[in-house]
């Protein structure tokens, strides 16, 4: 497999009115203009304990006032207000949801009325996005021609399934996108020398990505160079950037156009949240994307 290099993220800080928000965003799509996005860190809201500070879920056992004191500074920094947020429903699906201004504000201030989404994708102006995570991998996507966007949430279940390429497809269809003209970014998520994954798992990625090389795991992995590693008879180290790296180049993203995560969520656990990390102590991590 090809080693891509990587263009890299950048951090900024959103400050206003005694509130200082840290966030992470890709210079490839701040080019575009017309898209707003970003990577919630876990610092810069009002939760306490272990969903210190910026915790984005309110199924985890936090305060949900607070919850929604954090999604309204997230929503500062994109532009917007909480009613314009639309939310995924993720269970490690490979299903795309079209959004509209009548899904405005559904999983937050309205109920959501459809279950088992994992990507959401529009071409309506003032929606802002959002999919959730901590350690899976987030996948932004922006086109240029059609001026549509989208985001998708891509465990490894989602990974072995090319939730890329469904979620191309899927833009393909609804809004005539060309692969070839998307801007996508892989977010912040587990690393390859710290996602141990069981036999069974390996076996769905030998199968899926036709692997015929798996060197041993001699305690530091070359990201983006092999999707799996051998580290003794039933463990294996997982790269998953690697593997959402082939799918979304398989499925016609340029090289040029594709911008890849340099960071871990589970090496960085008082930036970021990450399950591993925590052993399921957490909160939530955001990706969000919108049109202005």
């Amino acid at each position: 497999m090809m080693k891509y290099r990587t263009f890299p993220y950048e951090t900024a800080v959103y400050e206003e009115g005694g509130e200082t928000i840290p966030y992470i965003h890709y210079p490839s799509l701040d080019a575009l203009g017309f898209v707003s996005h970003l990577f919630t860190t876990r610092q810069g809201g009002v939760s306490e304990g272990m969903f210190a500070s910026l915790n984005l879920s309110s199924n985890r056992g936090d305060d949900k006032e607070k919850v929604l004191e954090n999604y309204r500074r997230v929503a500062k920094v994109l532009g917007c207000e909480n009613k314009d947020f639309v939310f995924s429903d993720q269970t490690h699906t490979t299903n795309i949801r079209v959004v509209t201004e009548e899904d405005r504000g559904k999983g937050i201030v309205k109920p959501q009325d459809y279950q088992d989404i994992d990507g959401i994708i529009t071409n309506t102006k003032g929606l802002a996005l959002g999919t959730f995570y901590a350690d899976c991998v987030p996948l932004f996507f922006a086109d240029p021609v059609t001026k549509a966007v989208g985001v998708s949430h891509s465990g490894w279940k989602g990974t072995v399934g090319r939730m890329g390429a469904k979620t191309l497809e899927a833009m393909e269809r609804a809004f005539g996108t060309n692969p070839k003209d998307v801007i996508c970014c892989v977010g912040p998520s587990i690393c390859v020398d710290c996602y141990e994954v069981s036999e069974d798992v390996a076996e769905q990625f030998i199968k899926a990505f036709h692997v015929k090389e798996i060197p041993s795991y001699e305690g530091k992995a070359d990201s983006c160079k092999h999707i799996l590693y051998q580290k003794n008879a039933e463990k294996y180290q997982l790269d998953l950037h690697a593997a959402n790296e082939k799918v979304l180049l398989d499925a016609g993203i340029l090289p040029e156009h594709l911008s890849m995560p340099g960071m871990c969520t589970c090496c960085n656990p008082e930036q970021l949240f990450s399950h591993r990390a925590s052993l399921g102590k957490r909160g939530n991590l955001g990706a969000f994307i919108m049109i202005r």
